[in-house]
């Protein structure tokens, strides 16, 4: 029976499409037609999400068409769930939280989350989504020491005590501490969810729990696995976005198997948005995704052989891509960019050489390498002087941006920092004019890079001229990306160079465990990330006094209730870094080159390119776009 809030939610959905009916997809007609299908009306939830273009200063489209757009890789499919943004809640275009698979989310004092799904929503494949699929999830999965060994994820612990999760109906979930756990929201509407929901109807039969012993094994020889839980998490990814028999909620379904370079994603027929014409979303039918190597992705787009593209391109491609523009049918946005810092350097305080790990802590080290980078020169040679020098610091939408925090030990200015390795005690010099070690070594700095953007490239080769002059001999090498990742998280990492934090923009309910050591992917300090991660079975404790503030600052801010208090906490959090140049940024706000087909309608003109909170494509709904043609 509907409780009293979805009652109330569908005499207004039926008020909003009073006069409307629901319009079948041509795409599905022939389904439909044979009976294999059902129509539109018995495939859409009882209280569908019904979304107002018009109101968002949008234009009411319709259905068909097929878009084109590139990866480099072909794990990049996963990019389809990143853009198709279905979240349980999801940000909007004014990054304010709002319920999407869900219905509801009632919220008692940050501690007590009452999740109300839509009655009648179905996975892809017609089966009912209902609580079981939460229920699976946490009692099968996540509490299963076979398929999960770390336990439940991380953020549904609040002091190392895990939720009290419930079931009271087939549309019904809570989840509830005895504290408060202000992280819960804000990690269900991130670019990569955690997903604390699977279809239970389709993986069960891989689960020694339900499976028939004699099917589970022949599934087993069949997918050639050793064991019932390899053989579960193998189809188990909802993330990877690579099992086309696997059902999903995201607004395009996987209709290629085994496929190397062509992807192709077909929409889904239970999608649980509509028009306010009764119209099902998503418009597009079809998302064509081609697996090219970086170097064609600006050529393709081009050529006009995308019709919305902007991973793979960055901001030297501008000018190749212009020129494109009357030939290839399409033109060309430039988003301001979501990241802390377009460039930034990290030296690994957890490097497993002591001699270097001990003068990498020293401050004085981090603030001498950053002054002595002339980020005027990178910004007229990369930019045409249109990016905002500085350090790694909040951008100036988030209430915790400090100019003086992005210019701190930014200026250009050698003469201090090499009186800065000096009072260090690096006062000893090779014949090369290289500072040398304490242990009298030289001063090698290796830099080790994805080798994926030629802007960080030609950002290094500056910086080595500029630590030449201070006696610092930088080396640069780059890297595969996972080949990088994995020698920072090992500690063979001197040095290496991402992104800043992918959330330039945190507010006060921002969880702030990118910014404290929590994580390993921060590659300043991996092994501390481990630590927390792993509560303590992997990596290394905090044993920097900045360090561990930044851990109570996290603390403080979990326990807190009063936004304010948390804006506080996330200010010193700010200032912290900025003072500590725990990354040494070069630049921020390069603008980011979006190729979008002429045709394409409702792709924002003026918009933030960001992992974090955003999902890239994800938070302007690319199943809202359409061809008009």
């Amino acid at each position: 029976m509907l409780n009293r809030f979805l009652m109330i939610a569908c005499a207004i959905f039926a008020a909003t499409l009073a006069s409307a009916q629901y319009t079948e997809s041509s795409f599905w007609q022939t389904d439909v037609d044979a009976g294999s299908l059902p129509p539109i009306a018995e495939r859409l939830p009882y209280v569908p999400l019904v979304v107002d273009l018009e109101a968002k200063g949008r234009v009411t489209g319709r259905q068909g068409g097929t878009l084109r757009t590139l990866v480099t890789r072909s794990k990049d499919v996963r990019q389809m769930v990143v853009y198709g943004y279905a979240r349980l809640v999801g940000y909007d275009e004014t990054y304010e939280i709002r319920p999407d698979i869900l219905a509801a989310l009632d919220i008692e004092d940050n501690r007590k989350f009452t999740l109300r799904l839509r009655p009648g929503h179905r996975w892809s494949d017609g089966h009912p989504f209902t609580s079981e699929d939460f229920r699976y999830w946490w009692e099968d999965v996540a509490n299963n020491p076979d398929l999960s060994p770390s336990g439940p994820l991380e953020f549904l612990r609040v002091d190392d005590e895990l939720p009290t999760v419930t079931f009271p109906d087939e549309n019904t979930v809570i989840y509830e501490w005895s504290g408060p756990n202000p992280e819960f929201v804000q990690q269900l509407a991130e670019a990569r969810p955690p997903f604390i929901y699977r279809p239970a109807h389709f993986l069960k039969r891989f689960h020694a729990k339900y499976a028939d012993e004699d099917s589970l094994r022949a599934e087993l020889r069949a997918k050639r696995v050793r064991s019932w839980a390899a053989l579960h998490n193998k189809s188990d990814n909802m993330y990877k976005f690579d099992n086309a028999d696997l059902p999903t909620l995201q607004p395009w379904m996987l209709a290629t198997k085994d496929a190397k370079s062509r992807y192709l994603f077909v929409k889904n027929p239970f999608y649980h948005r509509v028009d306010t014409k009764g119209t099902q979303l998503p418009y597009l039918d079809i998302i064509e995704m081609n697996v090219v190597s970086s170097g064609l992705v600006a050529a393709k787009a081009n050529a006009g052989e995308v019709d919305l593209q902007a991973r793979g391109l960055d901001f030297k491609d501008i000018a190749v891509l212009k020129k494109g523009e009357a030939m290839g049918g399409y033109h060309t946005e430039l988003w301001k960019n979501g990241t802390a810092s377009q460039i930034a350097i990290y030296l690994n305080l957890n490097y497993n050489d002591d001699g270097w790990r001990n003068l990498m802590r020293d401050v004085r080290f981090r603030r001498a390498l950053s002054l002595s980078i002339d980020r005027k020169i990178i910004n007229k040679a990369l930019y045409f002087g249109l990016a905002h020098e500085g350090n790694m610091t909040v951008l100036p939408q988030s209430p915790f941006h400090k100019p003086e925090n992005l210019t701190a030990w930014a200026e250009f200015d050698p003469e201090k920092a090499n009186a800065l390795l000096d009072e260090i005690g690096l006062t000893e010099r090779n014949r090369e004019g290289q500072r040398l070690l304490p242990d009298g070594r030289p001063l090698w700095l290796v830099v080790e890079t994805a080798g994926e953007r030629q802007e960080v490239e030609n950002a290094l080769q500056i910086v080595v001229d500029n630590w030449r002059d201070i006696g610092v001999k930088m080396i640069m090498r780059p890297l595969e990306r996972d080949i990088l990742r994995n020698r920072v998280y090992s500690g063979q990492t001197q040095s290496a160079v991402w992104f800043g934090w992918d959330n330039g923009l945190p507010q006060p309910s921002t969880p702030p465990m990118f910014a404290v050591p929590q994580q390993q992917e921060f590659f300043a300090w991996p092994k501390w990330g481990q630590y927390y991660q792993t509560h303590g079975e992997a990596g290394e404790a905090p044993d920097m006094p900045e360090a561990i503030r930044l851990m109570e600052l996290a603390a403080a801010w979990k326990q807190s209730t009063s936004e304010a208090k948390r804006g506080d906490i996330w200010q010193e959090i700010v200032d912290i870094h900025a003072d500590q140049v725990f990354a040494i940024g070069l630049l921020s706000g390069a603008r980011q080159p979006v190729v979008v087909n002429n045709d394409l309608i409702n792709v924002p003109q003026k918009a933030i390119w960001a992992w974090s909170p955003g999902a890239h494509f994800g938070v302007h709904r690319p199943d809202e776009f359409w061809f008009d043609r």
